[in-house]
């Protein structure tokens, strides 16, 4: 018997999840970048920014909130500074902050609406509230595992 072959119904539902994860995460990605000539990490960065005080963040703070390593987080931030979405700007710490410009916060709230509807579209509305809070409720408990899988076991 091959491995397929033992599957069970969790390891089934495991790889249901990470098809659905993959292909949905895709085709957000594909709308943004056609219809906002965003990347999903452009995305990523912009969304966290907007969502700080004064539209500015700590880079150690952002690359933290992105789980980006520094090398990624500084090349992102440079192909947006080269757009004028971000800039990098004194700050009393160590490094710069990123600040959101003007044309990066345009940008973002051009995009989140488009995209906040098209998730209602093909998770929110197709899940319904009762198996939405289910399903928030269960990935809530993944991330406390993950957090103490991290402190126990990991040196990550």
């Amino acid at each position: 018997m091959g491995w397929e072959q033992e599957l069970g119904q969790a390891d089934r539902m495991w790889r249901t999840y990470i098809e659905m994860s993959k292909h949905l995460g895709s085709h957000l990605q594909q709308h943004v970048q056609r219809d906002h000539e965003l990347s999903a990490a452009d995305f990523e960065v912009l969304v966290r920014l907007a969502e700080s005080a004064d539209r500015r963040m700590p880079i150690a703070q952002l690359a933290a909130a992105t789980q980006w390593e520094k090398s990624r987080l500084s090349h992102q931030l440079t192909r947006m500074t080269q757009r004028g979405l971000v800039e990098r700007v004194d700050s009393d710490r160590r490094y710069p902050d990123v600040l959101l410009t003007d044309k990066g916060h345009a940008a973002i709230n051009s995009a989140v609406p488009a995209h906040t509807e098209m998730v209602h579209a093909l998770f929110i509305d197709v899940l319904g509230p009762e198996r939405l809070a289910s399903f928030a409720e269960a990935c809530a408990d993944v991330l406390r595992a993950l957090d103490v899988h991290r402190e126990q076991d990991c040196s990550l």
